[in-house]
């Protein structure tokens, strides 16, 4: 279950970090409003996958994941340019995150 809590994490961080690009430095009401929904719930769920994977291993996990996220999204969705060294800095990041879970501390 606690994996399960945080994939929700994940996925509420991924979608408030959408949205504070979208805020427009948070003077839009929705998205702002959206941001703060989403960080709440984020921060709540990883509470809860906390109480069984280790913080080190679940910290990089949903850092990880959200960055490769959001780094698509801003490719995708955003027009941000895409470029060899940030490649390479997403795949270091997973490759960190699965040395992490490699080593251990899975509930």
């Amino acid at each position: 279950m606690s994996w399960l809590y945080l994939t929700l994490a994940i996925l509420f961080e991924i979608v408030g970090t959408s949205a504070l690009k979208l805020s427009d430095g948070m003077t839009r009401l929705w998205p702002a409003a959206t941001v703060v929904v989403c960080y709440v719930a984020a921060f709540g769920l990883l509470a809860q996958a906390l109480r069984t994977i280790e913080v080190g291993v679940a910290y990089a996990v949903w850092s990880a994941a959200g960055t490769a996220a959001i780094a698509a999204i801003g490719i995708l969705l955003f027009g941000e340019e895409l470029s060899l060294m940030k490649v390479a800095g997403i795949l270091l990041i997973v490759a960190g995150v699965v040395s992490l879970n490699l080593a251990g501390g899975h509930a």
